[in-house]
Protein backbone atom coordinates (compact mmCIF):
# COMPACT_ATOMS: atom_id res chain seq x y z
CA UNK A 1 0.00 0.00 0.00
CA UNK A 2 1.25 3.42 -0.86
CA UNK A 3 2.25 5.70 1.96
CA UNK A 4 -0.09 8.62 2.63
CA UNK A 5 1.00 11.73 0.81
CA UNK A 6 1.93 14.80 2.83
CA UNK A 7 -1.11 16.92 3.56
CA UNK A 8 -3.66 14.37 2.29
CA UNK A 9 -6.42 12.81 4.35
CA UNK A 10 -5.55 9.26 3.38
CA UNK A 11 -3.42 7.05 1.14
CA UNK A 12 -3.35 7.44 -2.62
CA UNK A 13 -2.52 4.74 -5.10
CA UNK A 14 0.71 4.96 -7.11
CA UNK A 15 0.63 5.99 -10.74
CA UNK A 16 1.49 2.58 -12.16
CA UNK A 17 -1.67 1.09 -10.61
CA UNK A 18 -3.81 3.81 -12.11
CA UNK A 19 -2.23 3.13 -15.49
CA UNK A 20 -2.83 -0.60 -15.00
CA UNK A 21 -6.55 0.18 -14.66
CA UNK A 22 -6.47 2.27 -17.82
CA UNK A 23 -4.66 -0.51 -19.67
CA UNK A 24 -7.32 -3.06 -18.74
CA UNK A 25 -9.95 -0.62 -19.99
CA UNK A 26 -8.01 -0.24 -23.24
CA UNK A 27 -7.92 -4.02 -23.74
CA UNK A 28 -11.70 -4.18 -23.28
CA UNK A 29 -12.34 -1.17 -25.54
CA UNK A 30 -10.22 -2.67 -28.32
CA UNK A 31 -11.95 -6.05 -27.87
CA UNK A 32 -8.57 -7.77 -27.58
CA UNK A 33 -8.53 -11.50 -26.93
CA UNK A 34 -6.06 -13.82 -25.19
CA UNK A 35 -2.98 -14.09 -27.39
CA UNK A 36 -3.52 -10.71 -29.09
CA UNK A 37 -0.52 -8.43 -29.24
CA UNK A 38 -0.52 -4.97 -27.68
CA UNK A 39 1.47 -1.91 -28.75
CA UNK A 40 4.98 -1.46 -27.41
CA UNK A 41 5.55 0.18 -24.04
CA UNK A 42 6.13 3.48 -25.80
CA UNK A 43 2.99 3.01 -27.88
CA UNK A 44 0.92 2.20 -24.79
CA UNK A 45 2.36 5.21 -22.97
CA UNK A 46 1.21 7.46 -25.80
CA UNK A 47 -2.25 5.87 -25.95
CA UNK A 48 -2.75 6.14 -22.18
CA UNK A 49 -1.16 9.54 -21.77
CA UNK A 50 1.38 8.27 -19.24
CA UNK A 51 5.15 8.23 -18.99
CA UNK A 52 7.03 5.23 -20.34
CA UNK A 53 8.45 4.35 -16.91
CA UNK A 54 5.01 4.31 -15.27
CA UNK A 55 3.62 2.30 -18.18
CA UNK A 56 6.44 -0.24 -17.80
CA UNK A 57 5.57 -0.71 -14.12
CA UNK A 58 1.88 -1.10 -14.99
CA UNK A 59 2.75 -3.82 -17.50
CA UNK A 60 4.82 -5.59 -14.85
CA UNK A 61 2.00 -5.65 -12.28
CA UNK A 62 -0.52 -6.90 -14.85
CA UNK A 63 1.91 -9.61 -15.92
CA UNK A 64 2.38 -10.57 -12.25
CA UNK A 65 -1.38 -11.14 -11.78
CA UNK A 66 -1.66 -13.06 -15.04
CA UNK A 67 -3.42 -10.56 -17.28
CA UNK A 68 -0.50 -9.85 -19.63
CA UNK A 69 2.32 -11.93 -21.06
CA UNK A 70 5.63 -10.25 -21.84
CA UNK A 71 7.79 -12.21 -24.25
CA UNK A 72 11.34 -11.02 -24.67
CA UNK A 73 11.96 -10.00 -28.24
CA UNK A 74 8.32 -10.60 -29.22
CA UNK A 75 6.26 -8.01 -27.37
CA UNK A 76 3.38 -7.64 -24.95
CA UNK A 77 0.34 -9.90 -25.28
CA UNK A 78 -3.01 -10.45 -23.58
CA UNK A 79 -2.37 -13.52 -21.44
CA UNK A 80 -3.96 -16.85 -22.25
CA UNK A 81 -6.49 -18.14 -19.71
CA UNK A 82 -4.90 -20.64 -17.32
CA UNK A 83 -7.82 -22.21 -15.48
CA UNK A 84 -10.35 -23.24 -18.06
CA UNK A 85 -12.29 -19.99 -17.92
CA UNK A 86 -11.75 -18.91 -21.50
CA UNK A 87 -14.89 -16.89 -22.19
CA UNK A 88 -14.24 -13.39 -23.50
CA UNK A 89 -16.03 -11.82 -20.54
CA UNK A 90 -13.58 -13.45 -18.14
CA UNK A 91 -10.69 -12.22 -20.31
CA UNK A 92 -12.08 -8.68 -19.96
CA UNK A 93 -12.80 -8.80 -16.23
CA UNK A 94 -11.88 -5.43 -14.69
CA UNK A 95 -10.60 -5.96 -11.13
CA UNK A 96 -11.23 -2.34 -10.12
CA UNK A 97 -14.77 -2.05 -11.51
CA UNK A 98 -17.35 -2.37 -8.75
CA UNK A 99 -19.85 -3.57 -11.34
CA UNK A 100 -17.56 -6.38 -12.52
CA UNK A 101 -16.62 -7.40 -8.97
CA UNK A 102 -20.26 -7.61 -7.88
CA UNK A 103 -21.11 -9.73 -10.92
CA UNK A 104 -18.19 -11.97 -10.01
CA UNK A 105 -19.51 -12.37 -6.46
CA UNK A 106 -22.93 -13.22 -7.88
CA UNK A 107 -21.31 -15.88 -10.05
CA UNK A 108 -19.43 -17.21 -7.03
CA UNK A 109 -22.73 -17.55 -5.18
CA UNK A 110 -24.20 -19.70 -7.94
CA UNK A 111 -21.12 -21.89 -8.43
CA UNK A 112 -19.93 -22.31 -4.87
CA UNK A 113 -23.34 -22.87 -3.27
CA UNK A 114 -23.90 -25.80 -5.63
CA UNK A 115 -20.36 -27.03 -5.00
CA UNK A 116 -21.00 -27.04 -1.24
CA UNK A 117 -24.33 -28.80 -1.74
CA UNK A 118 -22.75 -31.59 -3.75
CA UNK A 119 -19.79 -31.87 -1.39
CA UNK A 120 -22.20 -32.50 1.50
CA UNK A 121 -23.80 -35.34 -0.42
CA UNK A 122 -20.74 -36.91 -1.98
CA UNK A 123 -17.67 -36.26 0.21
CA UNK A 124 -15.72 -39.29 1.36
CA UNK A 125 -14.41 -39.42 4.96
CA UNK A 126 -10.94 -38.38 3.74
CA UNK A 127 -12.42 -35.45 1.79
CA UNK A 128 -14.47 -34.37 4.82
CA UNK A 129 -11.28 -34.37 6.88
CA UNK A 130 -9.52 -32.22 4.27
CA UNK A 131 -12.39 -29.72 4.22
CA UNK A 132 -12.34 -29.52 8.02
CA UNK A 133 -8.57 -29.10 8.09
CA UNK A 134 -8.77 -26.20 5.65
CA UNK A 135 -11.46 -24.52 7.73
CA UNK A 136 -9.55 -25.00 11.00
CA UNK A 137 -6.32 -23.75 9.44
CA UNK A 138 -8.12 -20.60 8.30
CA UNK A 139 -9.35 -19.96 11.85
CA UNK A 140 -5.89 -20.51 13.33
CA UNK A 141 -4.41 -18.07 10.82
CA UNK A 142 -7.17 -15.52 11.49
CA UNK A 143 -6.62 -15.70 15.26
CA UNK A 144 -2.91 -15.01 14.70
CA UNK A 145 -3.76 -12.19 12.27
CA UNK A 146 -1.64 -13.94 9.64
CA UNK A 147 -3.14 -12.81 6.32
CA UNK A 148 -0.74 -14.86 4.20
CA UNK A 149 -1.44 -18.09 6.08
CA UNK A 150 -5.16 -17.31 5.95
CA UNK A 151 -5.02 -16.89 2.17
CA UNK A 152 -3.37 -20.30 1.81
CA UNK A 153 -5.90 -21.94 4.12
CA UNK A 154 -8.79 -20.15 2.43
CA UNK A 155 -7.67 -21.47 -0.96
CA UNK A 156 -7.22 -24.98 0.46
CA UNK A 157 -10.70 -24.95 2.03
CA UNK A 158 -12.53 -23.87 -1.12
CA UNK A 159 -10.48 -26.23 -3.29
CA UNK A 160 -11.25 -29.11 -0.91
CA UNK A 161 -14.96 -28.39 -1.33
CA UNK A 162 -14.47 -28.42 -5.10
CA UNK A 163 -12.72 -31.79 -4.91
CA UNK A 164 -15.45 -33.17 -2.66
CA UNK A 165 -18.12 -32.18 -5.19
CA UNK A 166 -16.70 -34.89 -7.47
CA UNK A 167 -17.12 -32.60 -10.48
CA UNK A 168 -13.93 -31.42 -12.16
CA UNK A 169 -15.75 -28.57 -13.91
CA UNK A 170 -17.14 -27.18 -10.67
CA UNK A 171 -13.74 -27.48 -9.04
CA UNK A 172 -12.09 -25.71 -11.99
CA UNK A 173 -14.72 -22.96 -11.97
CA UNK A 174 -14.24 -22.33 -8.25
CA UNK A 175 -10.46 -22.08 -8.69
CA UNK A 176 -10.78 -19.83 -11.74
CA UNK A 177 -13.23 -17.40 -10.24
CA UNK A 178 -11.12 -17.10 -7.10
CA UNK A 179 -8.09 -16.23 -9.23
CA UNK A 180 -10.08 -13.36 -10.69
CA UNK A 181 -11.09 -12.23 -7.20
CA UNK A 182 -7.42 -12.21 -6.17
CA UNK A 183 -6.73 -9.67 -8.93
CA UNK A 184 -9.09 -7.24 -7.18
CA UNK A 185 -7.33 -7.93 -3.87
CA UNK A 186 -3.99 -7.00 -5.44
CA UNK A 187 -5.08 -3.88 -7.32
CA UNK A 188 -7.61 -2.53 -4.80
CA UNK A 189 -6.35 -3.76 -1.45
CA UNK A 190 -2.72 -4.73 -2.14
CA UNK A 191 -3.48 -8.21 -0.77
CA UNK A 192 -5.16 -6.87 2.37
CA UNK A 193 -8.48 -8.63 3.10
CA UNK A 194 -11.53 -6.38 2.74
CA UNK A 195 -13.19 -7.84 5.83
CA UNK A 196 -12.75 -9.81 9.07
CA UNK A 197 -10.63 -12.94 8.69
CA UNK A 198 -12.11 -14.52 11.80
CA UNK A 199 -15.70 -14.03 10.62
CA UNK A 200 -14.83 -15.74 7.34
CA UNK A 201 -12.99 -18.55 9.12
CA UNK A 202 -15.90 -19.32 11.45
CA UNK A 203 -18.16 -19.45 8.41
CA UNK A 204 -15.72 -21.94 6.88
CA UNK A 205 -16.07 -24.10 10.01
CA UNK A 206 -19.88 -24.01 9.87
CA UNK A 207 -19.84 -25.05 6.21
CA UNK A 208 -17.35 -27.83 6.97
CA UNK A 209 -19.61 -29.21 9.71
CA UNK A 210 -22.64 -29.14 7.41
CA UNK A 211 -20.63 -31.06 4.81
CA UNK A 212 -19.49 -33.56 7.46
CA UNK A 213 -23.10 -34.09 8.58
CA UNK A 214 -24.27 -34.60 5.01
CA UNK A 215 -26.68 -31.64 5.27
CA UNK A 216 -26.65 -30.54 1.63
CA UNK A 217 -29.26 -27.76 1.85
CA UNK A 218 -27.62 -26.28 4.95
CA UNK A 219 -24.14 -26.37 3.37
CA UNK A 220 -25.49 -24.54 0.33
CA UNK A 221 -27.30 -21.92 2.45
CA UNK A 222 -24.22 -21.32 4.59
CA UNK A 223 -22.10 -20.80 1.48
CA UNK A 224 -24.62 -18.26 0.15
CA UNK A 225 -24.39 -16.42 3.51
CA UNK A 226 -20.59 -16.64 3.42
CA UNK A 227 -20.33 -14.96 0.02
CA UNK A 228 -23.01 -12.40 0.97
CA UNK A 229 -20.86 -11.48 3.97
CA UNK A 230 -17.85 -11.14 1.68
CA UNK A 231 -19.85 -8.83 -0.57
CA UNK A 232 -21.01 -6.65 2.34
CA UNK A 233 -17.46 -6.40 3.72
CA UNK A 234 -16.10 -5.61 0.26
CA UNK A 235 -18.61 -2.80 -0.30
CA UNK A 236 -17.90 -1.34 3.14
CA UNK A 237 -14.16 -1.43 2.55
CA UNK A 238 -14.59 0.31 -0.81
CA UNK A 239 -16.76 3.04 0.74
CA UNK A 240 -14.23 3.57 3.53
CA UNK A 241 -11.41 3.88 1.01
CA UNK A 242 -13.32 6.35 -1.14
CA UNK A 243 -14.09 8.53 1.88
CA UNK A 244 -10.45 8.46 3.01
CA UNK A 245 -8.78 9.14 -0.32
CA UNK A 246 -7.64 12.60 -1.27
CA UNK A 247 -8.50 14.13 -4.63
CA UNK A 248 -5.04 14.26 -6.08
CA UNK A 249 -3.66 11.46 -8.22
CA UNK A 250 -0.13 10.15 -8.07
CA UNK A 251 2.49 11.76 -10.33
CA UNK A 252 2.69 10.21 -13.78
CA UNK A 253 -0.90 8.93 -13.77
CA UNK A 254 -3.01 9.63 -16.86
CA UNK A 255 -6.03 11.89 -16.86
CA UNK A 256 -7.66 9.82 -19.59
CA UNK A 257 -11.32 9.07 -18.79
CA UNK A 258 -12.73 5.60 -19.41
CA UNK A 259 -14.90 5.25 -22.48
CA UNK A 260 -16.02 1.68 -21.92
CA UNK A 261 -18.33 2.07 -18.95
CA UNK A 262 -21.87 1.19 -19.76
CA UNK A 263 -25.12 2.12 -18.03
CA UNK A 264 -25.05 1.17 -14.38
CA UNK A 265 -21.30 0.64 -14.33
CA UNK A 266 -19.62 2.02 -11.22
CA UNK A 267 -15.90 1.68 -11.88
CA UNK A 268 -13.82 3.18 -9.14
CA UNK A 269 -12.33 6.63 -9.75
CA UNK A 270 -8.61 6.73 -10.48
CA UNK A 271 -7.78 8.03 -6.99
CA UNK A 272 -8.49 5.48 -5.51
CA UNK A 273 -10.81 -10.86 0.20
CA UNK A 274 -11.62 -12.52 3.41
CA UNK A 275 -13.60 -15.07 1.41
Amino acid sequence: MADPSPGSDGPYRPGYELVAEQLLEYIAEQNLRPGDRLPTEQGLAEVLGASRNVTREAVKVLAAIGRLSVRRGAGIFVAEASGGLVDDQFAHFRPTSMNDVLMLLDYRTVIESETARRAAGLATPIEVRTVREGAQSSLTAAQHDDALAFARADEAFHDALGAASHNVFLRSSVAGVRRLASQSDVLLFHGDAPGSLEVAARQHLAIAEAVAAGEADLASELMVEHIATTRTQFERKIRDRLFNLGDRAAPGAPARPSTSAGPGDSSLPPQTSAS
